[in-house]
């Protein structure tokens, strides 16, 4: 960790000290040079005290989080100002070079030309955009609730299910919140939906079962007729901090699931349950989490559908897409509909419907935000009720996702 902080300050100073050649071109008050100076000066200050007095085996708090996502931002600040101005130089030493030879001087009887007023401008407008993206993601991105509606069409649903409605959320990741008010806004807007079921898929903490205690009254107030159900993610077996021992962690994780019954949670464990009405049934399976890429691969789908018929109507919970990929849409059984989350859609991208939809996560996720069809199969990838690492959302905000069943008109 030393290491580490000492090889980011050093390049955080570099561009910070390079980056200022641009403010200071545009801007000729002394007051405005310190004004630079101390913001980036404090907001590595921040971060490195932050860090260094943090107890790693305390679950990540808020703090941590904001102080490293504001360094975040001045870091960008910094990189793309240094772009500009690294693209400025290259000129600049192409036309010294050549003023030098040609012996062709400037103003002053200078080779080398000055810095241009609109090149530092342009840098900086540019520069201002990631930068003000990231500081408006965290002070209001983070609890942008967004309610994304889709309707399914099957032709094999049971009749009494015609019409039936799922809202899922994903990826809670508790430890990370920092405002009551708007945990409850949120817990209250996917109450308001009055869905059939309320189905959660997975990283409930981000490390440790006392980071939900403070939250488990708001989350036990979820309700639905047919219930609330829940699988594990990743993040919900401990496997990103440290423990005196195994033991320990082997207890955290007994606390999370007893905790997550209390709060009126079904925790599907590599099983099932039925659900019924009129007579008829739909199957809805949860597995434990498995991924691909170092992810734990915990999951047991055979275990899970023992005792399901091929013809049963299924809705499978695996918290991580990349499980529906290599495994679920080719196995033998036909999964009608998969709910997943994890990827969180990086927290960051640009989505217009019908026009773009780009997180840089997609270059590690094939589903990675959204619903998808795959022999006729469907798969819904929500984007997450919270966060982790970066406290804050860009373009990607969190969701609520409700799905309406349809058994498709017959001709």
């Amino acid at each position: 960790m030393t290491r580490f902080l000492v090889i980011l300050s050093i390049i955080y100073i570099a561009l910070s000290i390079y980056g200022f050649q641009a403010f200071r071109t545009l801007f000729k008050s002394a007051w405005w040079h310190w004004a630079y100076a101390i913001a980036f000066f404090s907001v590595w200050a921040v971060l490195i005290v932050k860090l260094v007095t943090a107890d790693p085996n305390t679950p990540m708090r808020s703090q941590i989080a904001i102080a490293g996502g504001v360094f975040f931002s001045f870091f960008l600040l910094a990189l793309f100002l240094g772009f500009f101005l690294l693209l400025e130089d290259v000129v600049r030493l192409s036309v010294y070079g050549f003023n030098k030879i040609a012996g062709v001087t400037g103003e002053g009887g200078k080779y080398f030309p000055s810095r241009r007023k609109f090149v530092s401008g342009i840098g900086l407008g540019l520069a201002a955009i990631p930068f003000g993206a990231l500081l408006f993601g965290m002070y209001r991105g983070k609890y942008n609730y967004k309610v994304l509606t889709y309707e399914l069409e099957f032709d094999d649903l049971p009749e009494a299910f015609d019409g039936y409605q799922i809202t899922q959320i994903s990826d809670i990741h508790s430890g990370s919140f920092d405002d009551r008010d708007k945990v409850a806004y949120g817990v209250d807007l996917i109450n308001e939906q009055q869905s059939d079921v309320i189905l959660f898929t997975g990283d409930i903490v981000n490390d440790k079962c006392e980071e939900l205690r403070p939250w488990a009254a708001i989350f036990s107030k979820l309700s639905a007729k047919d219930g609330v159900y829940s699988v594990l993610g990743n993040h919900d077996y401990g496997d990103y901090t440290q423990w005196p021992s195994q033991e320990a962690k082997a207890q955290n994780l007994e606390d999370l699931k007893n905790l997550q019954r209390e709060m009126g949670f079904d925790l599907l464990l590599d099983e099932h349950r039925f659900l019924e009405r009129d007579g008829q049934k739909i199957v809805l399976m949860g597995v434990e989490n498995w991924g691909r890429g170092g992810f734990k691969k915990a999951g047991d789908l055979q275990k899970a559908k023992s005792g399901v018929a091929k013809d049963d109507f299924k809705i499978l919970m695996s918290h991580d897409p990349s499980h529906w990929e290599d495994e679920v849409i080719s196995d033998d059984y036909h999964f009608h509909l998969t709910l997943s989350g994890h990827t969180h859609g990086m927290q960051f991208g640009v989505e217009i419907p019908g026009l773009i939809k780009w997180s840089p996560v997609k270059w590690r996720y094939k589903y990675w935000a959204g619903l998808y069809n795959e022999m006729g199969q469907f798969i819904n990838v929500n984007r997450g009720f919270g966060f982790i690492g970066y406290p804050g959302r860009v373009g990607i905000w969190p969701e609520i996702t409700v799905l309406k069943l349809k058994r498709k008109k017959s001709a």
